[in-house]
């Protein structure tokens, strides 16, 4: 499953895509309450899932699900009489076992959460035995509680059923991760139950289906419905039981003799290749890192509306959010499902061929996948795209305070979709590269296909992971593993330096900052001097470290942890034209990120940093360019001349679009006509965020024809271009523009729902429509709950206060009419903020 990161008020924000962060911890806590005293145990086996064979319908009034389960079972060691399987909120008609072509019927209790069911005899381990359970499921009447990561679990999703909403399609869909697959059929809902499966959905003819495996076989029934049938012939975890139903667009593509799928709304259908057409490469690329050819019959992905995350990696099918659907203008820009795709790609390795053995060790899971994402982007895009991806995790974890008490692997949680956060996903994903880096990228990698191999359709944990390792490496992994799977928090290093000229000595001295425990740290240092640079492997063992390197001249560098693998916070205070040559000298993406943050703090005293921020301006990598670009203090007049004629060029030249736009937002700045041609330009471009940075660029150099130019671009409007437009509505417009702004708030991904908040409330501000006022403050005030665990309740509490205020104003000028609509207004909004305030309290 795939979360993503917010970015908010300069502030990295958790969010479902997406992870959560809770106000205390087991492992910060020297009081503990009481959930996080209960040892969350490896579920028992008593008896395992061997097949299960499902024939469901759908009724699409009701929202229920019709099914007839055939699973099949044996006792896992101990004789065993009995059965308890999972199956939450159904309505069940009949549990029988199956004799023959007979139904002999069981006793049986359900409470609505479990079958407990009396076999007929006592089975020993080496049989197996059928139990037949006729039910309705019926995921709408269920009370279910989701989390921040997965908003929802129901199980069952109907979607516009009746078909009223003409912008949503009809469509079906499932999402058992973490054990809401027992919504829609009776199992053992836990991970570390493996089964084989057979799926037959009976659906209306128009539809598609997909569901895990192959599609063995497709009836016409006489009723204008059909008959699909999905068959498994390899264990999995019932979490990763999926189906799928709806108008979908199949794109058939292959890696080697496999058949890879895309299926996509109709009106996405011919970006298919576009959006998923790396996945055979990235296939290729993972079978051959890991030694283990992609382990199933068959990948397909499919996209659907109104999930409930960011992705699920199905066993051989895949199921997206919306947000990866995009046309070729969005993926001009960037391609937001890029590192999904190869998240839930990796999982099917990592997860579903080797399955976490219980939630409290989803890092064999997540992180790997985590992992893979930087592991794709360093291949395909080059060793700085790869740098950039995993320190942008590891700013995502590090900013987290929370998450940062939490292990890795933890026993002791309030619940299992606890899991679920920057510690499993961003913070593993570091672990994995700097173990990695400790033990080389051979045996590391064959470590990994030890033990895909050694626990292959089984289950895996923390602790094969390290015996694996250590199986190829022939090193010790215990302090690793304990330090960093078992233990909480972080470094935080502390980079002091003295030259002593005398003895020609360079001392650097460490310190670890950090409550608690020393880490022990195996890093490299560079030293540049007199033209050269030598490496020195080091290891920081203490709190308090002071190493001595013997130089025959004072080091033009001295660059620790210079591999930039340390999962740390570092305060690192060598010397300003030490960073300077640093970003001139030093190979890796984050030796430069380093040296531009040290060079921007000084732009305005020093010459030196001044000319390391016009150069960055020109950086291989465009994350660096567009970092630089929004560090510019463009008010500075020494600051501006310099970079006024490369923010041109970038403007014009630069062959990434997001560059571009950057650049157009930073000339927008000065509010110079003379910037207006590449403004006007800019309008041409078929990038929507040069159009928009453009327009925005319009809106402050000619705001009277920005409002007309934004109402001509209304039909075309997307991504940064849709966030554009509702900006210059909130300065020019007014409620005939109110259905564009809601429609573009509505179809926005949380990230740019956020982002255009201040816009679209500043339009309430003028807005004399009380019921309206009132519902979309209320929309906003839930958004801020909902999201509170991110900042998102202080943002809109903030935004609340200057509506109130502009209300507030319109009162003294008002006629009573009027002023009657403003103060029912006015009790709405602050109604909210009172609410907004109590969560936040809470």
């Amino acid at each position: 499953m795939k979360i993503s990161v917010l970015k908010t008020a300069g502030v990295l924000l958790f969010s479902a895509v997406i992870g959560f962060c809770h106000p205390s911890s087991a492992q910060e806590n020297k009081v503990l309450a009481p959930e996080f005293r209960i040892y969350r145990e490896t579920p028992e086996k008593i008896n395992d899932l061997v097949h299960t064979k499902l024939d469901v319908r759908f009724d699409y009034g009701k929202k229920y699900l019709y099914g007839k389960a055939w699973i099949t079972l044996k006792p896992h060691f101990y004789p065993a009489d009995s059965l308890r399987l999972d199956a939450k909120g159904m309505d069940v008609k009949k549990v029988s076992l199956i004799e023959g072509t007979k139904l002999l019927p069981l006793k049986y209790t359900y409470d609505g959460k479990y079958i407990l069911v009396r076999l007929n005899r006592t089975y020993s381990r080496n049989e197996k035995y059928t139990v037949f359970v006729d039910y309705v499921s019926k995921p709408d009447e269920l009370k279910a509680t989701g989390s921040a990561a997965i908003s929802d679990a129901k199980g069952l999703y109907f979607i516009n059923p009746d078909g009223k909403d003409p912008d949503k399609p009809v469509q079906i869909w499932t999402q058992g991760e973490t054990e809401a697959s027992s919504v829609w059929f009776p199992t053992i809902d836990k991970p570390n139950q493996k089964t084989t499966s057979e799926i037959s959905m009976t659906v209306p003819g128009k539809y598609v289906t997909l569901s895990n495996g192959k599609l063995v076989s497709q009836k016409s029934n006489t009723d204008d419905t059909r008959t699909d049938t999905w068959k498994m012939d390899l264990p999995h975890s019932p979490y990763l039981f999926m189906m799928a139903v709806g108008d979908f667009r199949i794109y058939k593509d292959k890696w080697k003799d496999k058949e890879i799928n895309y299926y996509l709304e109709p009106a996405y259908a011919p970006y298919a290749k576009e959006i998923f057409g790396n996945t055979p490469e990235m296939i290729d690329f993972f079978s051959k890192k890991l030694g283990v050819d992609f382990p199933w019959n068959k990948y397909s992905q499919v996209v659907v509306r109104d999930y409930v995350s960011g992705a699920m990696e199905n066993t051989t099918a895949t199921l997206h959010g919306e947000f990866v659907q995009a046309t070729s203008r969005e993926l001009l820009d960037e391609h937001k499902g890029e590192d999904v795709i190869a998240h839930e790609l990796f999982h099917q390795w990592f997860g579903d061929y080797v399955t976490a053995e219980s939630w409290s060790n989803l890092p064999v899971n997540e992180s790997f996948a985590d992992f893979s994402e930087l592991l794709w982007n360093e291949y395909k895009y080059g060793k700085d795209a790869g740098d950039a991806h995993g320190y942008k995790a590891m700013e995502s974890y590090l900013n987290s305070k929370p998450d940062s008490a939490k292990q890795l692997i933890r026993f002791h949680y309030r619940d299992k979709e606890d899991m679920f956060d920057l510690v499993s996903y961003q913070k593993g994903g570091r672990i994995l590269n700097m173990l990695r880096n400790y033990i080389g990228e051979d045996a590391f990698f064959k470590g990994l296909n030890l033990y895909l191999k050694q626990n292959a359709f089984k289950n895996g944990e923390a602790h094969q992971l390290r015996l694996a390792l250590e199986e190829v490496s022939g090193k010790d992994l215990n302090w690793f593993f304990n330090q960093w799977f078992f233990r909480s928090g972080h470094p935080v290093l502390k980079i002091d330096y003295a030259w002593d000229e005398v003895s020609k000595t360079q001392k650097v001295i460490l310190q670890q900052t950090q409550q608690g425990d020393v880490f022990i740290l195996p890093f490299a240092v560079d030293i540049y001097a007199g033209g050269k640079k030598i490496r020195h492997n080091v290891w920081m063992r203490e709190k308090t470290d002071t190493l001595d390197f013997a130089v025959p001249s004072k080091p033009d560098l001295v660059n620790v942890d210079a591999e930039k693998i340390l999962l740390s916070k570092k305060e690192d205070n060598k010397p300003l034209e030490q960073f300077i040559y640093q970003y001139f000298n030093a190979p890796l993406y984050l030796d430069r990120l380093e040296a531009i943050e040290a060079c921007s703090e000084k732009q305005l005293q020093n010459a030196e940093a001044r000319n390391v921020m016009i150069a960055a301006l020109k950086d291989k990598s465009q994350d660096l360019r567009i970092r630089v670009i929004n560090a510019l203090e463009l008010g500075n007049n020494q600051v501006k001349d310099a970079a006024l004629p490369v923010l041109k060029d970038l403007a014009a030249h630069d062959p990434k679009t997001l560059v571009q736009a950057a650049a157009l937002g930073a000339l927008a700045s000065f509010r110079d006509p003379a910037n207006q041609v590449l403004f006007e330009t800019g309008m041409k471009s078929r990038s929507y965020a040069v159009q928009g940075a453009s327009l925005l660029g319009m809106a402050l150099i000619t705001p009277a024809e920005a409002y007309p130019l934004a109402k001509s671009l209304e039909a075309d409007s997307r991504g940064e271009l849709a966030k554009a437009i509702v900006t210059v509505y909130a300065l020019k417009g007014s409620t005939v523009d109110l259905p564009f702004v809601e429609k573009a708030y509505n179809n926005a991904e949380l990230q740019s729902k956020v982002e255009m908040a201040p816009a679209y409330i500043n339009l309430l501000s003028r807005v004399n429509n009380t019921a309206l006022v009132k519902e979309r403050v209320s929309g906003f005030k839930d958004l801020g709950i909902k999201y509170k665990q991110y900042g998102i309740d202080k943002f809109i509490l903030s935004l609340f206060e200057r509506l109130k205020q502009e209300k507030e104003a319109q009162l003294s000028s008002a006629s009573p009419e009027v002023k009657e609509q403003l103060n029912q207004q006015i009790a709405a909004i602050v109604s909210s903020i009172r609410e907004l305030q109590k969560s936040t309290e809470g």
